[in-house]
């Protein structure tokens, strides 16, 4: 008797800790939970996304980036705090800096003049992008990773202000293996297209244990400096080594943007483990979709995508529906998470990490936070 009734208790403890149903919202429940997008890269007019966005109940977070296939820094920043001064309810942004003249004499008191004038127009944070450490080369031609302590200027004054670093180091991991190896379609199709970027055609590059060691190096020196690192701070393809991350840096998040599928991945194989992760580390995540506008593409169309990925993720997230996604060649179960969870993955998490964004213009930072607390 005694050991049936153990076997009833582990049983029991290997039941997902809650199942799909009243505790777990559904695809009725999308358009009216409240809810951020806080990675997206807004370049031009987004008056037709405003729309979308009040309709599916999302406040957006634009992030600036320092990529020749984006527009100049400068005229990210000029639509970003223009999007922010016509939407601060609604919009808000992360400002980056220029790479440009890196290393030269003057360089760093120029870039400490580029972020103060990103804070005056309201940027919630300062963004820095793989092309350190793949990309950027100092004078001696040598590359320049995140460590560098040519930035410590930067993440002095960051530290020093309870200012966020938003920190997109390295690649995935897929990043380093051939294309027919790599785990997710979305992967092989990005790296494909841009080579330069694939890590396994360039040896004589850091090698991605090399590029998360530079990024752990430069939060070593900084341990109270307001992290959140992009796309499941690059650790996306393996549930244990974020996890790991996460509790060498208290202090740090993360953001799931252009990673669901790698999440996906991990899930088709080991689903209430990803499941549990999530719920252990549920004040430490962002939700975030990537998308980004492009002149290639119609605003119309552009919408139109960004409401398609928006219920995609949702669906995943929150029901325990079988799906078919784009990211992997087998259908994929979602993780039905609980209701308290997804509320601090779509929503709370971004408002603690970015206090000042969202508000009307004047609100004071401490009677926003109580307006947080109270608007669920």
């Amino acid at each position: 008797m005694i050991f049936s009734m153990r076997t009833f208790v582990l049983a029991l403890l290997a039941l997902p800790l809650v199942a799909a149903g009243a505790d777990t919202y559904t695809m009725n429940d999308f358009n009216s939970v409240p809810k951020i997008d806080a990675h997206m890269h807004l370049h031009s007019d987004a008056s037709a996304l405003m729309v979308l966005a009040h309709k599916d109940r999302f406040k957006l977070l634009t992030i600036n980036v320092d990529y020749r296939d984006f527009p100049p820094v400068a005229q990210q920043q000029h639509v970003a705090a223009a999007l922010h001064r016509d939407f601060p309810q609604d919009v808000a942004f992360a400002a980056t800096i220029s790479t440009d003249g890196f290393g030269k004499p003057g360089w760093s008191a120029t870039m400490l003049r580029q972020v103060d004038a990103a804070f005056a127009q309201g940027a919630v944070g300062i963004k820095l992008w793989k092309n350190i450490g793949m990309e950027l080369r100092g004078a001696d031609g040598k590359l320049v990773m995140i460590s560098d302590a040519r930035f410590e200027p930067l993440f002095n004054y960051l530290e020093r202000n309870n200012k966020t670093l938003l920190g997109h180091q390295g690649e995935p991991k897929n990043c380093w293996l051939p294309l027919d190896q790599m785990t997710v379609n979305n992967d092989r199709a990005y790296f494909k297209a841009h080579p330069q970027y694939h890590m396994f055609l360039h040896p004589e590059m850091p090698s991605y244990e090399q590029q998360m060691a530079a990024r752990d190096t430069m939060l070593a020196k900084h341990p109270h400096m307001r992290f959140v690192g992009m796309h499941l701070a690059s650790l996306e393809w393996d549930v244990d080594e974020l996890a790991r991350f996460l509790d060498r840096n208290p202090d740090a998040n993360v953001d799931v943007a252009a990673r669901v599928g790698q999440l996906q991945y991990q899930s088709t194989r080991a689903r209430e483990h990803v499941r549990q992760f999530f719920i252990k580390y549920q004040d430490r995540i962002m939700y975030g979709s990537d998308m980004a506008q492009s002149t290639e593409q119609s605003a119309a169309d552009f919408v139109a995508e960004v409401h398609k990925v928006w219920l995609k993720d949702w669906r995943y997230f929150n029901t325990a529906e079988m799906m078919t996604v784009s990211e992997l060649d087998a259908p994929v179960q979602g993780l039905a998470l609980p209701k308290p969870v997804v509320d601090k993955l779509f929503y709370l998490n971004a408002r603690k990490q970015y206090p000042q964004a969202w508000r009307r213009p004047g609100t004071p930072v401490a009677v926003a936070k109580v307006a947080q607390n109270t608007s669920r």
